[in-house]
C-alpha cells in the first residue's frame, strides 16, 4: 500500500510552534525568541529579515557569555 499524500506531514502548523517555545530562563534569549512572531501572517518575502534580526540577537547573546571575549562596553 503507498502512501496517497506523500507531503501531508510537511504541512507543519509553524505558528503553533513558534507560539509554544519553553521559555529558556534568559530574558533576552525568549525575547529573541518571541520576535519569530512576528512572522506570523507575513510574506516569506520578509522572512528571512526576521530570522536574521533573530539570529543576530541571539548571537549577541553568545558573545557576551564567551569568556574568552575581551568585553566590548
Amino acid at each position: 500500500m503507498t502512501d496517497e499524500h506523500p507531503d501531508e506531514n510537511q504541512n507543519l502548523d509553524t505558528e503553533r510552534i513558534v507560539a509554544e517555545a519553553p521559555a529558556t530562563g534568559d530574558a533576552r534569549v525568549d525575547d529573541a525568541v518571541a520576535g519569530l512572531n512576528r512572522l506570523r501572517g507575513r510574506p516569506a518575502e520578509e522572512h528571512v529579515a526576521v530570522l536574521e534580526e533573530a539570529h543576530g540577537r541571539l548571537r549577541d547573546i553568545l558573545d557576551d557569555l564567551d569568556p574568552a571575549r575581551p568585553e566590548q562596553r
